[in-house]
């Protein structure tokens, strides 16, 4: 996995490039300066691009509509220390395929980043009630039929977890079973639910008010 880092931190910037390297992922460059980070995304073409929200010439939201504009095709990942209901939406609706916060754990944070080249769109733990409450906003409630209902057992089992914001491998390991029969019944949750990502099937948990059972 190649990645590009763009935040205003030279500190941060630093401890998060020998985190990544550590995990075995290689930075492709680690800037400091918007112009040049839209200039290095379009040049370096990596297969993931963290962007950090705040910073002072331009900020991540922005750097992301240029981006766009420019039709750059690669998953760009907001990292901040916000979690702000405004930022996350604006952040999603404007094409970014993550929104992480920097004081998730190396772990979460690399498996979230693996994730997210697979394809799947990631919000860091905990963000999916902020998410809900947002999407409850505009939408009245159908209570003709609840396409949680049919779920199975272990299907409701692991939406209880994708609430959490756990990752695949993580629910492997608190299940038992394979990364690969996780991912088969994640593809039939977002079948039945018709829905098409593990942050639209957290938020729909949350909104039917489904919680781990260590929350109970």
């Amino acid at each position: 996995m190649k990645v590009l880092i763009i935040d205003d931190h030279t500190l941060f910037r630093e401890g998060l490039q020998g985190l990544l390297e550590r995990h075995g992922i290689k930075i492709v460059a680690s800037i400091g300066n918007s112009q040049d980070g839209i200039k290095a995304a379009q040049e370096l073409n990596p297969d993931v691009l963290l962007l950090d929200l705040r910073m002072p010439e331009m900020g991540g939201l922005e750097i992301l509509e240029k981006l766009q504009e420019h039709k750059f095709k690669k998953p760009i990942v907001m990292l901040t220390t916000s979690d702000e209901e405004k930022d996350i939406i604006k952040a999603l609706k404007g094409g970014a395929r993550g929104y992480l916060l920097k004081d998730m754990e190396p772990d979460e944070l690399v498996a979230a980043l693996r994730d997210i080249v697979a394809g799947d769109t990631v919000v860091a733990p905990n963000l999916a009630q902020i998410l809900a409450k947002a999407v409850q906003g505009d939408e009245d409630a159908q209570t003709d039929t609840n396409p949680i209902e049919t779920l199975t057992p272990r299907e409701f089992e692991i939406l209880e977890l994708l609430a959490e914001g756990q990752s695949n491998k993580v629910i492997a390991r608190n299940l038992g079973i394979s990364d690969g029969t996780v991912k088969l019944h994640v593809k039939a949750i977002l079948r039945k639910l018709d829905i098409h990502s593990r942050v639209e099937a957290a938020v729909m948990a949350v909104e039917h008010g489904i919680r781990s059972k260590k929350d109970n």
